[in-house]
């Protein structure tokens, strides 16, 4: 049994964390042993849900003592681990610097390069020769994975397109959309429109807010739901009340159920700026719900325009809300994008990705 360790830089609730979570609940639990390690411990939301499906987790970080790249190396050493997974570009970098040279790494790049501060992306760059194998989550993600002008001559390990997406058996019981729409406060019949993020800066919510101001001219009784939280909560607030936005917008923060969530949503509406893959999207489309996104790393591998949704130019409060017009007026395009949405989304589901994650990790020696 080959005993792997799972690297992220925390256990918040963003895309990334949600992945690994969804993965360990699928993997075969007969051939490969697992352990959890981050560095952060103000992101430690998931690790109780880590926890119950029997994983150990470990918090390399300590007070005032900021070796956690020695008790990194020592964990792996002393754990008798055969392979190290990463999942962030922080704890890759500091891995690929500390482990043994011939334990296997394998790396998951969940964003694209460009969106990487220049320090992070440089670092990112110069030691990518000793991962052995990576996943993109994206092939806008793979991509951008490329070495710039003489740094040409430097290995590139072998990189794949993964397609990491939603927990079918988790969103197997949807709740009524008519209580979801009971807790979220929303009247009967209005037009509801919703998004799940973190409120991060790379979400371009600001410009969601933007657009719900252009749609609530249109749509009077249209109302905007935000699942989710984040460090930008407070000038969201701010935005929304000098956009007049009121009752028009619901911030319902962070939900346990905000997949199963978004049966509430007539459209699923993102916004964001840069984007690896969006799974919040996926597990929306799997819901059928029709989505209008923004042309942004994966998000276009998604959603072909005009077929499961729209897709409409980053930065452009404008054109999304055109998008979002079109399909609160035209109820058998929602209907039609909703449901080839529905069909796409099965090409997401996250064990497919388990599947392809265990060969590889047979492949490699250790």
């Amino acid at each position: 049994m080959k005993r792997i360790l799972l690297l992220i830089k925390g256990l918040g609730r963003g895309g990334a964390e949600q992945i690994l979570l969804s993965v360990m609940r699928h993997v075969d639990r007969s051939g490969f042993e697992f352990e959890v390690a981050y560095l952060r411990p103000d992101k430690s939301a998931l690790v109780g849900d880590l926890e119950r499906e029997g994983l150990r987790v470990h918090c390399l970080h300590v007070a005032r003592d900021p070796g956690w790249l020695r008790r990194l190396r020592a964990l792996v050493v002393e754990g008798g681990f055969d392979l190290v997974h990463a999942h962030a570009p922080l704890p890759a970098i500091g891995a690929r610097f500390v482990l043994p040279p011939r334990l296997p790494l394998v790396y998951t790049e969940h964003n694209v390069w460009e969106s990487y501060r220049p320090a992070t992306r440089s670092a990112n760059l110069l030691t990518f020769p000793r991962n052995d194998r990576v996943f993109a989550v994206s092939d806008r993600v793979r991509a951008s994975i490329r070495y710039p002008g003489p740094l040409r001559l430097l290995p590139m390990p072998p990189v794949e397109t993964l397609y990491h997406g939603y927990d079918p058996p988790a969103m197997a019981k949807p709740v009524a959309p008519h209580l979801l729409r009971e807790q979220l406060g929303l009247p009967n019949g209005v037009p509801v429109v919703g998004t799940i993020a973190n409120f991060k800066r790379h979400k371009g919510l600001a410009h969601l807010l933007r657009a719900a101001a252009l749609v609530k001219r249109v749509v009077p009784d249209v109302r905007f739901v935000l699942i989710g939280a984040g460090p930008l909560e407070g000038e969201i607030r701010r935005l929304a009340g000098e956009l007049g936005l009121g009752k028009t917008l619901v911030l319902a923060g962070y939900r346990n159920d905000a997949a199963r969530a978004a049966g509430a949503f007539d459209v699923f509406a993102l916004a964001s700026l840069h984007e690896g893959l969006s799974i919040a999207l996926v597990e929306a489309m799997a819901l059928g719900k029709p989505a209008v996104v923004t042309a942004v790393g994966g998000l276009p591998e998604v959603i072909e325009h005009g077929r499961q949704g729209l897709v409409v130019a980053a930065g452009d409060p404008g054109a999304l809300a055109d998008g979002i017009v079109t399909l609160l007026e035209d109820g058998p395009l929602r209907e039609r994008l909703g449901d080839a949405g529905r069909r796409r989304a099965a090409a997401f589901d996250i064990r497919r990705a388990v599947r392809r994650i265990e060969e590889v990790y047979a492949e490699l020696p250790g």
